[in-house]
């Protein structure tokens, strides 16, 4: 019975195996690497918003009404939220609402739609006056 060859592994082969090869050797030496950034960092996106909140400006897509779409941006840094509409009649947005809520952040409890920032800046300051003169009538 005649010995049939066998032919040698296609170059592809010896492709991937150089670069396990060479993950592997990798994988071994990092551990003994200098100071600086290694394989194993995590990328700056990874680790920059986890230390200190989100930062930036922020825009999502989303329905106004039931047939009216638009995008909302929000200002982080500004502490702004913007709605434009979307009007497909036009090919073009508008700007249907913006309000800061640097000051809303403050109240308690409130529910009131036609409110401008102004007027909540007033309520938060009189919020204020009322408790420091509660805490000062209970002090002997």
């Amino acid at each position: 019975m005649p010995h049939r060859l066998t032919p040698p592994p296609h170059p592809v082969y010896w492709v991937i195996a150089a670069s396990l090869a060479v993950i592997a050797a990798v994988l071994v030496v990092r551990t003994v690497e200098p100071r600086g950034l290694s394989l194993g960092d995590p990328a700056w996106a990874q680790t920059l918003t986890t230390s200190a909140g989100a930062r930036g400006v922020f825009a999502f897509s989303g329905q106004l009404s039931k047939s009216t779409y638009g995008v909302f941006l929000v200002d982080v840094d500004a502490m702004t939220l913007w709605a434009y509409e979307y009007q497909p009649q036009k090919e073009c947005l508008r700007l249907a609402a913006a309000r800061t809520w640097r000051y809303d952040r403050y109240l308690e409890s409130h529910n009131v739609c036609d409110l401008p920032p102004e007027a909540v800046e007033k309520m938060i300051e009189d919020q204020r006056q009322y408790r420091l003169q509660a805490a000062e009538q209970k002090m002997p």
